[in-house]
């Protein structure tokens, strides 16, 4: 790894190739995850039985939750396995596990075809991507934040959601022109089953890319430290119990800030609210392509103001803007453009700075373990269950107390950054 320059005033050359194979297998992790819950409203009646249309959907965000549940398992054993073996290590193995997932659920057999095997497999394959979701993101987050000098973490960890929002946006794409291209009977057909062919093959290119990622410095200085530790999970419990408690304090807001506007408002708005799905599809795709945008300025942002206060104006504001969004939601591509495009650039004033929050919160023999066992614990408590929570209140007729249930949240998350230290510009552990 190539070390910063020590001249201050020479100008420094981002390393774009590092950054974009660090990043692209977190795009393709969350491209599939995406794809499940946009594509849910089409293959669920193919997999579940088709009696009951809304009992099928249930049952198909279960399945969605279930392997949320998974994820901490994941974040856990490839957290612990890069902090003894290495980051790019893990990161090849997460990326296989992610692509096999996504070519199991593209060739299913429907449940005419094998009953309830369907289900049985379709739930293997989310089990799958789940471990390897859970070590992905904690291990990519790792990775940008000991690559990043201490005075450009922002910027580095900007690409993380670079990638993850661009991954979105093909797969809202993807959406919005399958569903202008095929009628409905098609979709359910077999159309769905063409974005999960595509993840596969996105998976093999990102192995590609990520074949010659090198090691960080970080790791190879610590992983005798990392060795030596006989309780790592304990250890985190132990000596660093007010850093698992900021980080599950803020990233249950970003979970549900992630699952509402990227999952869960899709069949929301489609199911419950009347909303066109083509209009939806492009709403979310305009406001994903917004949301890229502000990804680096925002990083930048926070180098030189400090992580603290964008955090805070984030969860302020989602505090008391999501419940009054939640009432435009509907007919009208106007209204939808509001909804997606104030929401994600709140949640940009997180996303941007992400990896660099998590990295200095845990010493680096921890790093791997710390953020993967407790950030996905909390993604599966509250990210896991946001569109079954939000399809089941619905049908019983309470549908904006979700939106009250975000907004509580919100209030929750400021609380606890109100807590954090400051961390712009230092040196990591």
């Amino acid at each position: 790894m190539t070390k910063p320059a020590a001249d201050p005033s020479a100008p420094h050359r981002l390393p774009v190739r590092t950054l974009i194979a660090a990043s692209v297998g977190n795009a393709i992790e969350w491209y599939d995850w995406t794809i499940y819950a946009t594509f849910s409203i089409y293959f669920a009646t193919q997999i579940f039985p088709s009696g009951d249309p809304t009992l099928a959907l249930i049952n198909t965000l279960a399945a969605y939750a279930v392997s949320f549940f998974f994820r901490p398992l994941g974040g856990w054993l490839l957290g612990r396995f890069a902090d003894l073996r290495g980051r790019r290590t893990a990161m090849l193995l997460t990326i296989v596990l992610m692509a096999g997932g996504s070519l199991a659920i593209a060739i299913l057999p429907t449940f005419d075809a094998v009953g309830w095997l369907a289900p049985v497999l379709l739930l293997l394959a989310r089990i799958a991507q789940g471990m390897s979701l859970g070590g992905e993101v904690s291990n990519a987050s790792a990775y940008l934040g000991e690559i990043g000098p201490p005075d450009r973490r922002g910027r580095y960890s900007a690409f993380f959601y670079i990638s993850t929002g661009t991954a979105v946006l093909i797969a809202s794409v993807l959406g919005w022109a399958l569903a202008r291209t095929l009628t409905a009977e098609q979709l359910a057909a077999y159309g769905w089953r063409i974005p999960f062919v595509l993840g596969a093959v996105l998976g093999l290119v990102g192995l590609w890319l990520r074949r010659a990622m090198p090691e960080t410095e970080q790791f190879e200085e610590n992983k005798v430290k990392a060795q030596a530790l006989k309780h790592p999970l304990l250890t985190t419990l132990r000596d660093h119990p007010k850093a698992v408690g900021q980080l599950i304090g803020f990233t249950l807001l970003s979970t549900l800030c992630y699952y509402t506007f990227f999952s869960a408002l899709t069949p929301f708005a489609t199911k419950s609210r009347g909303a066109d799905a083509g209009e939806v599809f492009l709403a979310l795709s305009i406001a994903t392509a917004l949301f890229i945008a502000l990804q680096y300025p925002m990083g930048a942002l926070s180098d030189r103001f400090g992580r603290k206060p964008q955090l805070l104006v984030w969860s302020a504001a989602t505090a008391v803007l999501i419940v009054p969004l939640s009432t435009l939601i509907g007919p009208g591509l106007g209204n939808m453009l509001v909804v997606f495009c104030v929401g994600l650039t709140l949640y940009t004033a997180m996303t941007s700075i992400a990896p660099a929050i998590m990295s200095e919160l845990f010493p680096t023999e921890l790093r791997g373990l710390g953020i993967g066992a407790w950030y996905n614990l909390t993604v599966a408590t509250f990210g896991g269950t946001a569109p079954l929570v939000v399809t089941a209140l619905s049908a019983a007729g309470y549908a904006t107390a979700f939106f009250w249930y975000v907004a509580v949240g919100a209030a929750i998350a400021f609380l606890v950054i109100l807590t954090l230290p400051e961390t712009k510009g230092t040196v990591l552990r």
